[in-house]
């Protein structure tokens, strides 16, 4: 079984990378952006039909969000254009395709929990472009699992527990917004959740494709989840003392690009069809000094 990873040097392909270099049944090739732009067609296919993967796996993104409303270009191009030409290539060669997207693609409006079947409607540019990649993999791919998440953190690249580490060592106090709720998402999770869909499709022909969820819980604010870093961090000796925290209001926050209010996502048909729990993520905090860095 051989898998082609795109963008390995993100905080999922980086995961992804290390663990299948553990899994003796698969023959990786994990590629990062300068080896494999997927934003470049005829490279994406002189790749593919070289290595002819039975999966592949693309963790390449445009994950600026509030940048993507001035490089709208740029967004699409590695958002949808480039899971355009993997779908059409994986097509070509009946390759499996395993597409990361994301909570963007909702506006956040809904009370309860996002399900697979909810009405997408992206606030900005970002989602929007998310949004076009999915639907350009599920025109042109009919064996493709599109795997949405949320709230992504890991040990690699940059994340909302690196950041609040760092400016914690160095400020007594800040503000952080209480009114946005989500699932944190562990990158090493994604990336397991990944390897367990595969080793399902080496075994199995009967794949339910399609759409589905997976993110972490408990799910909470990003106040909420800021105020667990803190705590986890002065208890590990990671900062030396917990910064005072205010809670404001979206609204007390402007950025560029909206934000959806409700990123929370039901993550039922993942577990019903792959056995595959959601996220963990506070496990994934137990030892902070490794997202130092």
């Amino acid at each position: 079984m051989r898998i082609l990873i795109t963008g390995r040097q993100g905080q999922v392909g980086t995961c992804l990378t290390e663990k299948l270099s553990h899994e003796a049944s698969f023959e990786v090739l994990a590629l990062t952006k300068t080896e494999l732009d997927i934003t470049d067609q005829a490279r994406v296919n002189e790749v593919v039909y070289d290595f002819s993967p039975n999966i592949i796996i693309n963790a390449a993104a445009y994950t600026a969000v509030d940048k993507a409303e001035e490089q709208v270009q740029l967004a699409y191009g590695i958002n949808r254009d480039g899971p355009s030409y993997l779908a059409k290539v994986s097509q070509q060669i009946g390759a499996t395709l395993l597409h990361i997207s994301t909570d963007y693609v909702f506006d956040g409006n809904k009370l309860e929990e996002y399900v697979e079947t909810d009405a997408t409607k992206p606030l900005g540019i970002y989602g929007q472009s998310k949004l076009a990649g999915e639907l350009a993999v599920a025109e042109f791919c009919e064996k493709h699992i599109i795997l949405r998440t949320s709230w992504v953190f890991g040990e690699y690249g940059n994340n909302f527990v690196k950041t609040m580490l760092r400016i914690g060592a160095v400020r007594e106090q800040l503000n952080i917004v209480g009114d946005q709720f989500g699932g944190p998402t562990y990158a090493g999770d994604i990336a397991d959740s990944l390897i367990e869909i595969a080793k399902k499709i080496e075994k199995d022909n009967e794949i339910p494709y399609g759409v589905y969820h997976f993110s972490g819980l408990p799910q909470l604010s990003w106040y909420e989840f800021a105020d667990f870093i803190f705590e986890q961090a002065s208890a590990q000796g990671v900062i030396t003392s917990k910064p005072i925290l205010g809670k404001i209001s979206t609204e007390e926050y402007p950025t560029l690009a909206k934000r959806p209010a409700n990123s929370r996502l039901k993550v039922d048909k993942l577990t019903e069809s792959f056995s595959i729990e959601a996220s963990n993520w506070k496990a994934a905090m137990s030892d902070l000094k490794k997202y130092i860095g």
